[in-house]
């Protein structure tokens, strides 16, 4: 005999959206990305945008971009519509995702609109906030994704130049193999989205860097911590603390490393290179992935620990 499945108000779990729901979301924003299949995480909470409060500002750590989230524990309505867009003009997001328990056609054909029209960069989600019960189990959560992007409408505009699209999907296909290598063979990220452009960055668990791994300028591939927490000094602050641990840290890694200070900018790095290009051969680039995927493994065993 089965058990039925049972839907049940969000507002029984989350009595208020600001208050319990929205901080309750910033704490498990992992789930929402692998609902949309992005890397996320939190910014900031309850972000100024003029006189309005955005519920939250995240970033999409593949292509380090703002992403906009505001929440609705109710049908949608056209004030939120409107606030959205305020929100997402106000922090030139890439990515726009708009939480409800239930999401209108009109509003349903005005999110799939902007997806068509607006440029390859900005991604509008329309997303319903599921709560269910199987017979007298405990309340679970679930995202349905009801609006995502038109990958093949908003490709069309790819194509207005040739060459650079073409690089472009070679990058795409690259970080497409490699994501997906570290996700589902060493739980390294949940992003499930390879972007096309040079690089991507993924999450530490600390607020100070991300991982990184890209393809630098002069025919060179990279992986790296990329230290910026937002604040130049804090970054240079914690550069310091992590070069005075030079001799201990690159004994760990196995290797020497790239110590960059980068004065004249906010962030710092600390680096691995070699050399390639995404115009080698695919024979080559497998090389390089492995070559980035097993730095980028020892950066973590090595960084992981210190905060």
């Amino acid at each position: 005999m089965l058990d039925k499945i049972h839907k049940v108000d969000p507002r029984s779990i989350w009595k208020h959206e600001a208050h319990d729901f929205t901080p309750w979301l910033a704490e498990n924003i992992i789930e929402l990305g692998e609902a949309i299949g992005i890397e996320l995480e939190v910014s900031e909470q309850e972000a100024d945008v003029g006189g309005f409060s955005l519920d939250i500002l995240a970033k999409d750590l593949g292509r380090n971009a703002n992403v906009i989230i505001e929440n609705q524990l109710a049908t949608t309505d056209h004030d939120h519509l409107g606030k959205l867009l305020t929100y997402a003009s106000g922090y030139d997001a890439d990515v726009i995702i708009w939480l409800s328990t239930e999401i209108r056609e009109e509003h349903r054909q005005a999110l799939d609109w902007l997806n068509q029209r607006t440029d390859s960069n900005t991604d509008f989600f329309g997303v319903v906030v599921e709560v269910i019960r199987i017979g007298e189990s405990r309340p679970a959560l679930q995202f349905k994704v009801i609006v995502s992007p038109n990958e093949w409408q908003k490709s069309k505009k790819k194509q207005l130049n040739i060459a650079s699209s073409e690089k472009s999907e070679k990058y795409r296909k690259y970080f497409q193999e490699l994501i997906d290598d570290l996700r589902e063979n060493h739980r390294f990220t949940s992003a499930k989205k390879g972007q096309p452009q040079n690089w991507y960055t993924f999450s530490s668990g600390n607020k100070n860097f991300l991982y990184g791994h890209s393809f630098a300028q002069g025919n060179r591939v990279r992986t790296e911590i990329y230290i910026d927490s937002g604040d130049l000094d804090e970054n240079k602050e914690f550069f310091n603390k992590l070069f005075a641990e030079k001799a201990e840290i690159e004994k760990e890694f196995g290797q020497t490393l790239e110590w960059e200070r980068l004065d004249s900018k906010r962030a710092c790095r600390i680096a691995i290179y070699r050399s390639g290009s995404i115009e080698d051969s695919s024979e080559e680039l497998q090389e390089i992935k492995d070559w980035g995927i097993q730095n980028l493994l020892k950066l973590r065993n090595v960084f992981v620990k210190r905060r």
